[in-house]
């Protein structure tokens, strides 16, 4: 009994040596010597003439051997590659989480899709924001957001002063040094607002994501332990296309 997972595995190997056979049997037609042959013998003119010994060269490839030889490199890849298509088309498995199957009968092409879907999914959601762990967020139902508490600030503004260094006197005026003081004249109220994330449903999330690419590469290793659907189509292809 095969099952569908050791013709998979075997599937490379055959593809491989019907592609090398044909690669072969391409070189030899290639070399238009090999399908050639002569026979030819000498006789003189005179009896007393020159003797010479026979020629020939034998013909090395023939047509209908070529033949031959691609139709049985390819009858085996034709039968593995029906025999895989047919029973992927029965190959199935439920997709099992938390002990509860959350999608049932599932084929076995489907679960290779899914396969490639959530690994896309868990690299989308790893690019997502989260929201900056410095601040303390909360949501904010009005603007449908993250906000943070308001936060009062004083505003300033830099005023001239003048600073007596020396008074003034009889023979000398007052010096007099200018500086500037931060005077304030005003409070900033700030709210932060952010459409991130929170790290810890970030996380919940990766984990699903993780859970379910288990579930899904398990159903996928038992849809694959189905017995194969044997299918015989080479001798058929190519006993109409030879004969």
């Amino acid at each position: 009994m095969t099952r569908l997972n050791q013709l998979i595995a075997v599937e490379k190997t055959v593809k491989g040596k019907a592609q090398q056979k044909i690669a072969e049997v391409g070189r030899d037609l290639a070399k238009a010597g090999l399908l050639s042959g002569i026979s030819r013998t000498y006789q003189p003119k005179d009896e007393d003439g020159e003797q010479l010994p026979p020629e020939s060269t034998r013909v090395q490839v023939r047509a209908d051997v070529v033949l031959k030889e691609v139709a049985d490199g390819l009858t085996r890849l034709f039968d593995v590659t029906a025999s895989k298509d047919l029973t992927n088309c029965t190959a199935r498995a439920d997709v099992v989480v938390d002990g509860q199957p959350l999608l049932r009968d599932v084929p076995v092409t489907t679960l290779l899709f899914l396969e490639k879907q959530l690994a896309e999914m868990q690299a989308f959601l790893r690019r997502l924001p989260v929201l900056d762990a410095a601040e303390v967020w909360g949501y904010n139902d009005a603007a449908d957001c993250w906000s943070t508490e308001p936060v009062r600030t004083i505003r300033t503004r830099k005023v001239p002063r003048n600073h007596v260094k020396a008074e003034a006197t009889e023979h000398h005026p007052a010096q007099v040094e200018v500086y500037h003081e931060d005077v304030p004249v005003g409070y900033w109220t700030s709210v932060k607002f952010s459409g991130a994330m929170q790290a810890k449903r970030l996380g919940d999330l990766l984990d699903r994501v993780d859970t379910l690419q288990h579930a899904v590469k398990f159903a996928r290793e038992e849809a694959n332990a189905t017995e194969v659907v044997d299918s015989r189509i080479g001798d058929k292809v190519f006993g109409y296309l030879f004969r």
